[in-house]
């Protein structure tokens, strides 16, 4: 139970970071708009970055709750996306059953207080906000964890105070933190951006299509 569990969580990490890439944000296609095989998620999701960008990384829509409906498109799309895993997974392992639900609760727990609480946020998941804030925005696709970002290169830090104790994306003790930084450095090493970030008009009035 326990081993599927923990499995359950890496796989549930890695498709934060596959449906935030290519469902959420979607594809880039020259001369075309962007791609995303769920235009509706692709369409929330703009409109959530442009939100953030023009209010410090508040989104007001989750206050609203269930009757925004970027806020009713991400529950509801968690609902199926744990709902199809389960189903999967439920031969398997309960575990990773287990994982699956955990993992949606979570994410729109992590999610919704880091919109709500934006200090909480810089604190507890930089990556997160570094995905919104930086100059950068197709990047740090990790929203409750960043370890595929880790992993497949995508880790972009905008300044020290937004970089986590260790790639974990969780407090250890620090000769611990420390030496996982280090052995992960060696293998999957974060970029940094080269300036710093700033907000730009262009992008917080940016549609899907004008964002490729």
């Amino acid at each position: 139970m326990l081993k599927g569990f923990l499995v359950g969580l890496v796989f549930a990490n890695g498709f934060e970071w596959v449906a935030h890439k290519y469902i959420l944000h979607g594809t880039h296609r020259t001369g075309k708009p962007r791609y995303s095989p769920v235009p509706d998620s692709m369409k929330s999701h703009w409109e959530h970055h442009r939100e953030v960008r023009k209010t410090a990384f508040h989104d007001h829509g989750y206050v609203e709750g269930f009757s925004n409906w970027r806020t009713r498109n991400e529950v509801i799309s968690l609902a199926v996306v744990a709902g199809a895993a389960s189903l999967i997974f439920y031969p398997i392992s309960k575990g990773m059953v287990a994982a699956s639900l955990y993992s949606a609760c979570n994410y729109y727990y992590i999610h919704r207080r880091a919109h709500l609480e934006p200090d909480w946020a810089k604190k507890k998941i930089p990556w997160h906000y570094d995905h919104h804030m930086n100059s950068n925005q197709d990047a740090n696709w990790c929203v409750t964890k960043p370890w595929f970002d880790y992993i497949l290169g995508t880790r972009v830090i905008s300044s020290n105070d937004l970089q986590e104790q260790n790639p974990l994306g969780v407090t250890l003790p620090k000769p611990v933190a420390a030496w996982l930084s280090r052995t992960v450095e060696k293998h999957f090493p974060a970029k940094w951006v080269e300036h710093t970030p700033k907000l730009v008009e262009k992008e917080t009035n940016m549609n899907p299509e004008e964002a490729a």
